[in-house]
């Protein structure tokens, strides 16, 4: 690669990283909000839902159109109102104006995943196009490793604002960058563009593919059993197992980590053994973890750190592989249509599963977080209920 390609890269790695930060920071942000606003677990779930919420129906109708435009201008105009909505979340004086600030970020938020991948896929030519996507997917384990810990002890120096205003000031010296680095994408508008199909034409060929609806109903099931647990780890750690607010971000490297290592070794381990062999054995090393999470008892520190880090490890594993098999459901032609409304499926899935994580969760006056261990016993039967749905698909689709 040459230094215009690699500054483009970082670039992007860059955007995907504050994207990221920002709808990872909210979660762990509940035991500085709940008892800054006094609301309820449930109220909370709802401002963390209010971004997938609104990122699954931006996205969702972002796909049919986005492609008539040059990528890098609908970029600029998604960072911009993203930037902007997570400004507003750094100042808002009130839960409710929270919940409008994490509205309009998941508006802006739900588009630009897609265009960073759909501007790689466009730049950068097959044979470069592995490391391109691996170079930008190191975000989410930056995010985990650095990123939320960083943010949290943010938090703990300043206060829950702190978080909100990094990323927002981060991200705007980031935006001249863009303007002048960034190329314009416009090779895919061609000179006689076909006419896109509608909303009804897309989604009747997905409803009446069963195999398709096997793929997606496999990634919405896994989004939603790993994303119950995640709105209350912090606030259960805390007001229940005592653990130190300024110790909670272990609890992110440990497991931003452990998902690193597990990114690398699994996706030689799927093509080596075969993509439901290891499938399988991923969601049966995940159960465990989020038993012992929602009923964890007294242990030491690193035994803590130790379950956490396996969980993450074992949610990396098993989605690696399911990502595999559900990308063969389609044609190449159809794909990047089809994995859009994969992504949106998956915000959806995250934004429902923190809605019903606060309607079974209730928090006692002490601050102790209540029914925990029911969310974990949902959460462990939805991922195991994967299994039949990776068998299936595994077996319409011929894999291994």
């Amino acid at each position: 690669m040459n230094w215009k390609e690699r500054f483009l890269l970082i670039i992007l790695a860059v955007i995907n990283f504050t994207t990221i930060l920002d709808f990872m920071i909210m979660m762990p942000l509940g035991s500085f909000l709940m008892p800054h606003f006094a609301i309820s677990p449930m109220y909370f779930s709802m401002i963390v839902a209010a971004y997938p919420l609104t990122a699954f129906f931006s996205g969702l109708f972002a796909a049919f159109h986005v492609d008539r435009y040059d990528r890098k201008k609908i970029l600029l105009y998604a960072y911009g109102g993203f930037l902007a909505g997570t400004l507003c979340c750094g100042i808002a004086p009130s839960a409710l104006l929270l919940m409008a600030a994490r509205v309009v970020t998941g508006v802006f938020g739900g588009l630009i995943g897609a265009q960073i991948l759909s501007i790689i896929a466009d730049v950068f030519p097959y044979e470069k196009r592995g490391r391109a996507m691996s170079a930008v997917f190191i975000a989410f384990a930056a995010a985990s490793v650095a990123g939320v810990p960083f943010s949290l002890y943010l938090a703990g120096i300043f206060s829950w604002h702190a978080p909100f205003l990094f990323i927002g000031v981060l991200g705007w010296l980031l935006v001249p960058l863009m303007i002048r680095f960034l190329p314009a994408v416009r090779q895919h508008l061609g000179d006689n563009p076909e006419a896109p199909l509608s909303v009804r034409e897309v989604i009747v060929g997905i409803l009446g593919n069963r195999t398709q609806l096997n793929a997606l109903l496999l990634s919405g099931m896994l989004i939603f059993g790993h994303f119950m647990l995640i709105p209350f780890i912090n606030p259960y750690m805390e007001f229940n197992k005592g653990l130190p607010r300024s110790q909670t971000p272990l609890i992110y490297m440990t497991g931003g980590a452990s998902a690193l290592i597990a990114s690398f070794v699994i996706g030689r381990i799927t093509d080596l053994y075969g993509k439901y062999k290891v499938f399988l054995a991923a969601v049966v090393c995940s159960i465990f973890p989020i038993l012992i999470i929602t009923n964890m008892p007294q242990m030491p520190l690193y035994a803590m750190l130790s379950v956490f880090g396996l969980w993450f490890a074992a949610s990396t594993a098993r989605s690696i592989p399911a990502q595999a098999m559900i990308s063969t459901v389609v044609e190449p032609s159809a794909r990047g249509r089809f994995m859009s409304f994969n992504s949106s499926v998956q915000q959806l899935s995250t934004g429902l599963a923190s809605i019903l994580s606060g309607v079974i969760v209730d928090k006692a006056p002490d601050g102790r977080i209540l029914h925990y261990d029911k969310v974990g016993f949902l959460s462990a039967a939805i991922v195991a209920s994967t299994i039949i749905l990776g068998k299936r698909l595994a077996r319409r689709q011929h894999l291994d």
